[in-house]
């Protein structure tokens, strides 16, 4: 039975402190700004300016403009590299803040109080997270890279900002002690044949980090998938790659579990590891990791822009500030989720979307859809409440509410939303929109149906999570 008492959370949204929080872009001004812009504009057919987000070169010139009208920030990338979107990558900034600023470890007592340093693992070519810390905070940043074109172009973008070239250094990863570790790897398996990829990885931080280095903490947004052709699947977005940047052996999970190997070895270099996650199974996998190897702190948060969706995850192995952490204890909330995965090329977010609002017009059921947002609002009437299909459901699935009465004194509504959160994968959640809303079992019984309809109406794995 669910309880009444839990008090909802709101959904997850564009963090306060983002410059791009209070209202949308305005293309046409941009355009009318910085010509080289202009060809990628066009009017939708709502009425609003927009670009062709499947074109490498529109959605490349809108990240070099933005990063130079808000930020005074210089900036370019070669073809095929990834292509950062400036609102997104601001909102992992800015929760690093936050937890910085947190209270939930010890302070430090080294007596330091100069800048905040923090470590970027994999920066890229477009090096966006020191750029976007640097100018934002005064932050100075180490950013990590293997490849030459990364390492090159990420070293042009320092440079071509000169007020930030203190504050900014680009490092090899490969300029480490790694022969000697595949050397020791050799000796310890002699009489096994070693893998040509135990061997091959890069290092990630172990063997980067100097001796003696000290970081408030270490950023990365890792390669996400298993495959380029999985990489591939959403035709919807443009925002390039190159194989290093978004595919690794094993995937996301794979490699921030690296991390978390690499921060046992360095629990007392950093203040906060973190990461971003692309898929929410895989953020359960990775805290079961963390409690194994001892962890004292583990924050998560969700980053939602647009319509996609990212988690970010934080720990740490300093002392806990158990005050804080207690006062900062998270509420749950009456919200249910599911993933629906594995979806074919020209599936996405928008015909999710489509088909929740179908599932509720065959039931029967009163809906407003916003595309823009990818959201749709459900009211049910008590007339509706009498008369949708809800074979098969039991006491346990109806709140204390649903059970004490029969009759709605007004419409309860909640909200549907879907996220798209990597190629192949999109999130459906729900909520309500009122503080005490009424059946909020009996549209948790409905939001199971809908997955179930989702499930055969694309032939996917899919997941539920309840009040999560």
């Amino acid at each position: 039975m669910l309880s009444r008492k839990r008090r909802r959370e709101a959904p997850p949204s564009i963090h306060p402190r983002n410059r791009y929080a209070e209202k949308r872009l305005d293309f046409s001004h941009l355009a009318s700004l910085y010509p080289s812009f202009n060809p990628y504009v066009f009017s939708s057919s709502s009425g609003h300016s927009t670009i062709d987000w499947t074109d490498f070169n529109a959605t490349r010139e809108l990240t070099r403009i933005l990063l130079l009208h808000d930020h005074g920030v210089h900036w370019w990338i070669p073809d095929e590299q990834l292509c950062p979107t400036v609102p997104n990558r601001s909102n992992y900034i800015h929760w690093i803040e936050d937890l910085l600023s947190s209270g939930l470890i010890l302070a430090k007592n080294d007596g330091s109080k100069g800048t905040v340093r923090g470590f970027d693992i994999g920066t890229g070519a477009n090096c966006i997270y020191p750029l976007l810390g640097a100018s934002l905070l005064g932050w100075s940043f180490v950013g990590s890279d293997v490849t030459n074109v990364a390492l090159e172009w990420a070293a042009k973008n320092v440079e071509s900002n000169p007020h930030l070239w203190e504050l900014i250094e680009i490092r090899n990863a490969n300029d480490s002690n790694r022969s000697e570790r595949i050397v020791m790897e050799k000796t310890e398996n002699s009489d096994q044949e070693l893998e040509g990829s135990s061997t091959q990885q890069s290092p990630i931080l172990v063997g980067v980090v100097k001796g003696g280095e000290n970081f408030d903490f270490c950023m990365c947004n890792p390669p996400f998938f298993e495959s380029i052709e999985e990489a591939g699947l959403n035709p919807k977005t443009s925002c390039g790659g190159t194989p290093e940047e978004m595919v690794y052996p094993g995937g996301e999970r794979a490699f921030i579990t690296r991390i978390i190997d690499d921060s046992v070895q360095l629990k007392h270099s950093f203040r906060w590891f973190t990461s971003m996650v692309g898929r929410k199974v895989n953020l359960k996998f990775l805290i079961s990791k963390l409690r194994e190897v001892g962890v004292s702190v583990v924050q998560t948060t969700e980053f939602v822009q647009g319509r996609t969706a990212r988690w970010g995850l934080a720990w740490s192995f300093m002392p806990p500030n158990k005050s804080s952490i207690t006062s900062n204890a998270p509420n749950r909330s009456h919200l249910g989720s599911f993933t629906v995965e594995g979806l074919k090329r020209q599936y996405g977010a928008f015909q999710i979307l489509k088909s929740v609002e179908s599932f509720f017009k065959d039931n029967g059921v009163s809906f407003k859809s916003d595309s823009s947002s990818f959201s749709v609002d459900v009211a049910l009437s008590n007339d509706q409440m009498n008369t949708l299909p809800v074979n098969g459901l039991n006491e346990s699935s109806i709140s204390a509410a649903d059970q004490s009465s029969n009759v709605l004194t007004k419409p309860c509504v909640f909200r549907v939303l879907v996220f798209e959160q990597m190629p192949g994968t999109v999130l459906v959640r729900w909520s309500p929109l009122e503080k005490d809303s009424q059946f909020i079992g009996l549209f948790l019984h409905l939001f199971n149906q809908l997955e179930e309809f989702l499930k055969k109406e694309f032939n996917s794995k899919t997941h539920f999570v309840c009040g999560k």
